[in-house]
């Protein structure tokens, strides 16, 4: 296998994930779609497990290694830009959709019997919960937001510190190190985890459910690519004078593990060693990729919950007006980091639903069909995360136009690499 290109085998077992699970579906055997679902949840369940301590060693050291990039406020500033900038092109592109579609309109569902999901959002919630009441415990809960303000936290302080803090960043490099290469060995069963997660979701959402919200599907599938294919080049060529098809050559691994495997930080390793192989700095990767992981989310926090929104408001005979559209732009752009980079947009949802004064029963409508939809928004959440990063080195002239060139090449995955995954020390 090690001599298949690892995007290869990721299409392997997406191809036979297919076929296995409308085998499944068709004779109805329970033992497969059993063992599908086992095989892919174990797979998502050791992403998971490196979150925790790969989000906080990940982001301290991103923010320590600032130390030694030039002109780091400046670039730190200009990320959050495009980050801003094309999640407000996402969310616009997300509302257009809605209210072209109307993917409400006509849908034979009965919203009384829909029940809010057990994990909401609101303002307030997000905003007192960015700060742990225990640090252990955020570690313990897997709540990546509060890690992530913890790291952060952590990290300018010791940036601050300087020369003193230098053992307590040796032993999170260390850390980082090691977790990165479990991590790789968890991805590396990526083609079989796809398998998995592909051949249950076929043989579990058959056309019967889809039907109904078949409108609504398209709708996040469409805007999702118009990101993806649409958006993206054009900024790639327009704002850093660059070939699109170049870039998809060298984060085309990183997209594809996105959509299979639903989680933004789990994908985080190769999107890291996808963006360096396009010629951005390790220094200025270090920090956008972990960053963007966290809070970059076009597709489940931008395009999604528009289209859910109207969506909701439609099926429960709602009008929105324009400071409704405004108001999701508005979360959309800002309420980002309420997804946390973990699989699944519903706190992000709820958070827009809250905001409008929507039901919040409406999310409850839209579960059974979350996981198809995961898919597309991960992997536009993933492209979004490489595409910033690359633009901004284009821009200050730091990226190595030959690397960018010459990406797609090489496979990302190849057994006698032993480039280090961490970043490089201040």
């Amino acid at each position: 296998m090690r001599r298949i290109p690892f995007s290869v085998q990721i299409l392997l077992g997406l191809v036979l994930g297919v076929a296995l699970g409308f085998l499944a579906r068709a004779a109805d055997l329970a033992w497969l779609t059993s063992t599908l679902d086992t095989v892919g949840g174990l797979f998502v369940q050791l992403l998971k497990l490196a979150v925790p301590p790969l989000v906080f060693t990940a982001i301290v050291v991103s923010v320590v290694s600032l130390r030694g990039v030039a002109n780091a406020a400046r670039l730190a500033v200009k990320t959050l830009l495009w980050f801003a900038v094309t999640a407000l092109i996402a969310v616009s592109i997300g509302i257009g959709l809605g209210l072209l579609t109307d993917p409400g309109r006509g849908v034979n569902l009965d919203p009384a019997g829909a029940t809010a999901p057990k994990t909401t959002g609101s303002w307030i919630d997000f905003l007192t919960g960015i700060v742990p009441t225990n640090p252990v415990g955020a570690f313990v809960e897997g709540n990546v937001l509060q890690i992530v303000f913890l790291a952060l936290v952590v990290g300018a302080a010791a940036l601050l510190v300087g020369d003193a803090a230098e053992p307590f960043v040796s032993l999170n490099r260390s850390l980082l190190s090691i977790v990165q290469k479990a991590l790789w060995w968890v991805i590396r069963l990526a083609p079989i985890g796809t398998l998995g997660l592909i051949g249950n979701a076929v043989a579990s959402y058959g056309w019967d459910l889809l039907a109904p919200l078949a409108k609504f599907t398209t709708a996040v599938y469409v805007g999702c690519a118009l990101v993806l294919f649409v958006v993206y080049p054009v900024l790639l060529a327009v704002a850093g004078k660059l070939n699109p098809l170049r870039f998809f050559a060298g984060a085309c691994p990183a997209i594809e593990l996105a959509f299979v495997s639903r989680s933004s930080v789990g994908t985080m390793p190769v999107t890291q060693r996808s963006v360096e192989r396009l010629g951005v700095p390790r220094e200025y990767a270090s920090f956008a990729v972990p960053f963007g992981a966290t809070t970059k989310m076009d597709g489940c926090a931008a395009i999604y919950p528009a289209l859910a929104a109207i969506f909701v408001a439609q099926v429960f005979g709602v009008n929105l007006g324009v400071t409704d559209y405004l108001l999701i732009a508005f979360v959309s752009v800002v309420g980002s980091a309420a997804t946390a980079g973990l699989t699944g947009a519903i706190v992000m949802l709820t958070l827009t639903l809250s905001t409008l004064g929507l039901p919040l029963a409406g999310a409850g409508l839209l579960l059974a069909i979350d996981p198809i939809l995961d898919m597309i928004r991960t992997a536009t959440n993933v492209a979004g995360q490489a595409v910033v990063p690359t633009i901004v080195a284009a821009r200050e002239g730091t990226l190595d136009r030959a690397a960018y060139d010459s990406a797609g090449k090489r496979d990302l995955i190849e057994p006698a690499e032993t480039e280090r995954l961490d970043p490089v020390p201040a």
